[in-house]
């Protein structure tokens, strides 16, 4: 269901990264070509990042993610998985440093699997970024 509301943003461009709170504390942000959203459960503790596009993403042994600007870095995972109609993209893990770190001190980021990729630009990333690593489920509930 996650998957079908990120849908509805690809006609529309949103024109700045949104943080909600709540179990799980989620960051997203959407473009007329896709979205992208991480969550953080402190229960678990556990996070995930979905990218979702129009079009489906491919089969691929890997993942990867691409930050580029003052401090570029490329990350990737074989642990990927994709929606049934593969056009949502997740991966799951305890810990997303290197991933909020590419965030928060570039100015692009880009979704790659085999030849499909999508960027999305950082602009405006700093504050929503800030309350999702803050997230307290505590204050989020109240």
């Amino acid at each position: 269901m996650r998957h079908l509301a990120l849908l509805c943003f690809l006609p529309t461009s949103l024109s700045a990264w949104e943080f909600t709170p709540g179990l799980p504390c989620r960051l997203s942000h959407a473009t007329p070509d896709a979205a992208i959203e991480l969550t953080y459960d402190p229960t678990q503790p556990l996070y995930t990042v979905t990218v979702t596009r129009s079009a489906p993403w491919p089969q691929t042994q890997s993942f990867e993610m691409q930050f580029n600007g003052p401090r570029a870095l490329r990350i990737g995972t074989n642990r990927h998985q994709l929606s049934d109609d593969a056009r949502s993209l997740t991966v799951a893990d305890v810990g997303f440093g290197n991933l909020l770190g590419g965030l928060e001190f570039n100015e692009t980021t880009t979704a790659i699997a085999g030849d499909a990729n999508v960027t999305f630009p950082l602009a405006g990333i700093a504050e929503p970024l800030a309350r999702f690593r803050a997230c307290d489920p505590a204050r989020s509930l109240s």
